[in-house]
């Protein structure tokens, strides 16, 4: 459960952005709802309300789910997206001028969320940008689901398990997110992948 001094919200509307926001960056850092309540101490029900706006979290709660995915408070509360026009909640369709803003994921990485947030889908595409030398670490990671991409623009070195591969512009993968991995930029010019997580 959540602690006290919970979240004021108008109208719904801080709840419903702040659990867009937890759900889009827990998605973009491989964690699924369980990694993320034994990484908080929160349990998984009221994370899960949470991202759903059924839930008002508290700051401190807050504080410990975005220390947890490596990002400030204060993106929780910013989406980046342009002012709304026309329909809202299209589970289908995202506009260009409507897509979410470039959000760091890790020092010299961004992603862009591509896929509507509306929903419960497990696939989730993002537009990745690697700034010249940026990584991932030296120390491989995983997590549950899989994972494919294609690179747009520039170099991108990739390494699952024991082996590495530089790809280069229309060079594309797919791997099973549980297989250790890491990458980067060797290169000194930007790097564009499309990236596509299934949860």
């Amino acid at each position: 459960m959540g602690s006290q001094e919970p979240l004021t919200a108008g109208p719904g509307k801080t709840l419903d952005l702040v659990g867009q926001r937890v759900r889009d960056m827990r998605r973009a850092k491989g964690l699924s709802l369980d990694r993320l309540a034994e990484g908080t101490g929160l349990s998984t029900g009221f994370l899960s309300q949470v991202e759903r706006g059924l839930s008002s979290p508290s700051l401190r709660d807050l504080a410990i789910i975005a220390e947890r995915l490596d990002i400030g408070i204060t993106d929780l509360f910013d989406s980046g997206d342009p002012p709304a026009e026309g329909p809202k909640g299209d589970d289908v369709v995202v506009r260009r001028a409507r897509r979410s803003r470039l959000q760091r994921w890790r020092a010299g990485i961004s992603k862009q969320l591509l896929t509507p947030r509306a929903g419960d889908s497990a696939l989730s595409v993002y537009l990745v940008h690697l700034e010249p030398g940026a990584s991932t670490g030296q120390e491989t990671y995983s997590h549950q689901g899989d994972e494919a991409g294609f690179v747009m623009a520039g170099a991108l070195l990739l390494t699952v398990e024991d082996r590495t591969w530089h790809l280069e512009r229309g060079d594309s993968f797919r791997f099973a997110s549980q297989r250790p991995h890491r990458f980067s930029n060797p290169e000194a010019s930007l790097t564009t992948v499309i990236w596509v997580n299934v949860l």
